[in-house]
């Protein structure tokens, strides 16, 4: 079977995953109440699928899906502020074609890049329990399995980070924004680079600058190209 042809197999299988109790009422709630702003829309409301170039150089690791967001639209960082800021700067260094994503349907396509989460589910609060973390943890292991020609991942918050050190079984790494590892794993070599999440929480606080973001994509390209 083609890389492409696993991936969505496998994405066939997160889509119907209800492991995590909590997180499926959760979602389920969050479509049927919606919000004002969103009241005419239908939710996803399911665990959301990852998506991207199936011969990705670059793998990119969210938190999980925004609740108004990608468990609205059905596509991970797509219809909220995190998604704008992220497809505007892939789009900046040559890893979309276009600078905006807004639904599903919106034409956007990833070049050499693939993106997913250390949860699949939208979480309250935005914060995963670490059971739910490690349950989801089989998908991201069964992806870095599959992308067999991922050069760079790109993990956005600690958590993502932390979950992607865990299935890789890399100890002693430090989470803080900007920084890069060498590694190795799956048999290959590998650059990790940590960067603090596009949430409001960050971008609205100057926590995370525009600038301070697009140098995170533009050292991606430059590792991807150097290796």
């Amino acid at each position: 079977m083609s890389t492409a042809g696993r991936l969505h197999k496998l994405n066939s299988t997160v889509v119907k995953c209800s492991s995590c109790p909590r997180l499926s009422a959760y979602i389920r709630q969050i479509g049927q109440v919606r919000v004002k702003r969103f009241s005419d829309e239908n939710y996803w409301a399911k665990p959301l699928p990852s998506f991207g170039d199936p011969n990705a150089r670059l793998l990119i690791v969210g938190l999980a899906p925004a609740a108004h967001g990608g468990n609205r639209t059905g596509r991970m960082f797509t219809g909220d502020s995190s998604g704008d800021w992220l497809a505007r700067a892939m789009h900046e260094t040559g890893f979309a074609n276009i600078p905006t994503s807004q639904h599903k349907d919106d034409g956007l396509v990833l070049k050499g890049a693939y993106i997913t989460a250390a949860v699949r589910c939208a979480p309250p609060d935005n914060k995963p329990l670490a059971s739910e973390i490690s349950s989801c943890s089989q998908y991201l292991a069964a992806e870095l399995k599959i992308l067999d020609n991922v050069k760079v991942v790109l993990a956005l918050g600690r958590i993502a980070f932390d979950a992607y050190c865990k299935i890789a079984a890399l100890k002693g790494l430090k989470f803080r924004h900007g920084a890069y590892y060498a590694i190795s794993g799956q048999g290959r070599k590998l650059g990790l680079i940590a960067s603090y999440h596009p949430s409001r929480q960050n971008t609205n606080t100057g926590r995370l600058t525009w600038q301070m973001w697009l140098d995170i994509f533009k050292r991606a390209k430059s590792a991807i190209a150097d290796g």
